[in-house]
């Protein structure tokens, strides 16, 4: 087969609802009685899978015909090793394709958007129908680019995790965070469900639902001018060269105050964040809670810029 490179094309897939189920119930059949139990559309979940599957065929059918192809699923992106002239191909949703690009350093991302009528698809510019004229052009270097920002979170044992949304920095359940943040020259201790770090490509994500809490509530106790500047806090773009970070109701006592609850981070002032938890504590990105560090009791995190952004392919 005379393909057009020698290169790797990576395509990034991941589980449906309906794998999920199957997964849990071990057959379709035992997934279908317990969501019609409980009163749910099991049409939708089938609908869903089917039309996701097809995407992901036809993909595969375009993607061959073009370099060598390896399909690997979201589960194993933590432990899989990408090639500096890889090219990438993520199917799914939103969080799929950010998923996959806090693990690449500059490799070029195509989002594919497997079902427009079911997915907004903001960080998925393309179809699957697209990807034969795409591709070749990403491989010749003729079609544009979009820097990411990403965050990063150090830890003193040497560990990293990467972010392309936000971090979350916090427990593992439900409950109170103990630590100290250390902001350029100013201190204090938290106590805290956990703070917010977001990129701009993020921050219309869970920063903005914490931003828009917060000017709901001030607006609630009557202190509007408050609540009118959170609502008219600078709108951020992808390749943002700082970050933001917020603290998640944090409470005050004898010993933690809340002064220091918002903020950016730069190369100038990172944040540094000590942790006090004896367990449970958590670093984890994206939402992706199965990917983490541990934060406990002597473990020391420092969150900056990182120093490679995100290449998606517009």
């Amino acid at each position: 087969m005379d393909r057009l490179t020698e290169s790797k094309i990576v395509l990034i897939v991941r589980e449906t609802r309906l794998e999920k189920l199957k997964a849990r119930f071990n057959t379709v059949s035992q997934a279908r009685f317990y969501v019609k139990q409980l009163g749910g559309d099991f049409t939708d979940y089938e609908l869903e899978d089917a039309s996701y599957r097809q995407a992901v065929t036809q993909a595969q059918q375009v993607l061959t015909q073009l370099g060598r192809l390896q399909v690997v699923q979201r589960s194993f992106l933590p432990n899989f090793i990408f090639g500096p002239s890889d090219l990438v191909v993520a199917v799914g949703q939103d969080g799929l394709v950010a998923n996959t690009l806090k693990y690449l350093d500059g490799q070029p991302l195509i989002g594919v958007n497997p079902d427009p009528r079911r997915y907004d698809g903001k960080l998925l510019p393309f179809q699957v129908r697209d990807l034969a004229s795409i591709t070749p052009e990403v491989l010749r270097q003729k079609r544009p680019l979009k820097s990411v920002t990403m965050a990063k979170a150090s830890l003193n044992d040497g560990q990293t995790l990467y972010a392309v949304n936000d971090l979350f920095i916090g427990p593992k359940s439900h409950g109170s965070a103990r630590y100290t943040l250390h902001h350029g020259t100013q201190r204090e201790r938290h106590s805290s469900s956990g703070v917010i770090v977001s990129t701009g490509l993020g921050s219309t994500g869970w920063f903005s639902s914490l931003l828009a809490g917060a000017q709901g509530l001030m607006a609630g106790i009557g202190q509007a001018d408050r609540a009118d500047s959170a609502a008219h806090f600078p709108k951020l773009t992808w390749d943002t060269p700082y970050l933001v970070f917020t603290v998640r109701e944090p409470f005050p006592s004898q010993t933690t105050t809340t002064q220091l609850v918002f903020g950016r981070v730069n190369a100038e002032t990172p944040l540094v964040i000590e942790s006090h938890m004896p367990e449970r504590g958590v670093i984890f990105s994206d939402g992706f809670e199965s990917d983490f560090l541990e934060f406990n009791s002597g473990a020391r995190a420092e969150i900056q810029v990182a120093e490679r952004q995100g290449s998606l392919v517009t």
